[in-house]
């Protein structure tokens, strides 16, 4: 169920590159704060009673909330502009093909243990497929290789502020604060530190009723209903796993932008998608990604996946 909910999440997110196209006028600034600031700050309302009952644990981890609403408000505006100017396929691609490697990282130096094999194999697939998917982009485009270099060096802003979000919300709930009062906590901060960027540039997304639509759609389904999914998914697997499961979204991202956007894929785009495809059955067919029944006590912790 939990990568069941985070492949879903990863299919929602994975539209979201498609449906900015459809406001040409607004920027990826006023795209991107629309998105998680309403989707934020609808988090933390949902979970209102969860954040009072956990004030306390929240106000000891004031720090870990800081890191993790920083890093999601950093992260759409660095993605979307990953969009914006290295196109739909390649900014997704390199965002989230970055954020498994930059998770795993976070864990093995926060926990001092090895990532599982299987773990490694599927990053590795998927960060190879995403290579391909990156390849095939700047063959077929090369008069727009600066401005995809210059995508490129902000999706890796972008992956590595969501493996900090993803990692600083699982290390809440590692701690005993519920799934509700972390996500909430995290979202609904970066949210707020969103709005201000929203206000300076969002007046495109009110100019026509097509623009406002695509924001209300990027804010209450990718970004609301998918964080409340992802959420549900990451207390149950590490944010390694999880991050990695989310290559989906680049391979939906580039089969939307050449069905619908009207980019090219060549056959070694297609490729890379095939080996996407392939890491995702690596972890959901691999008895060491289960996650781990939690130890007793309020303050029980998941483990990391075994090694094989």
């Amino acid at each position: 169920m939990a990568i069941g909910a985070i492949t879903l999440t990863s299919i929602l997110w994975g539209t979201t590159g498609t449906a900015a196209t459809f406001a040409p006028a607004a920027g990826p600034l006023a795209i991107g704060s629309a998105a998680l600031a309403v989707g934020g700050i609808l988090q933390a309302l949902i979970a209102l009673p969860a954040l009072r009952a956990a004030a306390g644990q929240l106000r000891a981890r004031l720090s870990l909330v800081a890191v993790g609403a920083a890093a999601v408000a950093i992260y759409p505006l660095a993605f979307y502009s990953s969009m914006h100017l290295a196109g739909v396929a390649l900014g997704t691609v390199v965002s989230l093909a970055s954020a498994p490697l930059a998770s795993g990282v976070l864990e093995r130096v926060t926990r001092r243990a090895p990532l599982s094999r299987w773990w490694l194999l599927a990053a590795g697939l998927g960060v190879t497929g995403s290579i391909l998917l990156c390849l095939a982009r700047m063959t077929g485009d090369p008069a727009g290789g600066g401005s995809a270099l210059a995508g490129i060096g902000l999706g890796l802003v972008a992956g590595a502020t969501y493996a900090t979000y993803s990692w600083c919300a699982r290390r809440l709930m590692n701690d005993g604060v519920g799934r509700a009062a972390s996500m909430g906590a995290v979202f609904g901060a970066g949210g707020l530190l969103l709005l201000p960027v929203l206000l300076m540039t969002g007046a495109p997304l009110l100019a026509s009723t097509q623009a406002f639509t695509v924001a209300a759609y990027m804010a209450l389904v990718p970004m609301f209903a998918g964080y409340v999914l992802f959420g549900y998914g990451l207390a149950c697997v590490p944010a390694s796993t999880a991050t990695t499961i989310t290559l989906t979204e680049p391979a939906v991202a580039a089969v939307l932008a050449v069905a619908v956007v009207g980019e090219r894929l060549s056959a070694a785009g297609w490729s890379g998608l095939g080996i996407i495809a392939l890491a995702l059955v690596v972890l959901a067919v691999a008895p060491a990604n289960a996650a781990a029944p939690a130890a007793p006590g309020p303050q029980a912790r998941f483990r990391q996946p075994e090694r094989l």
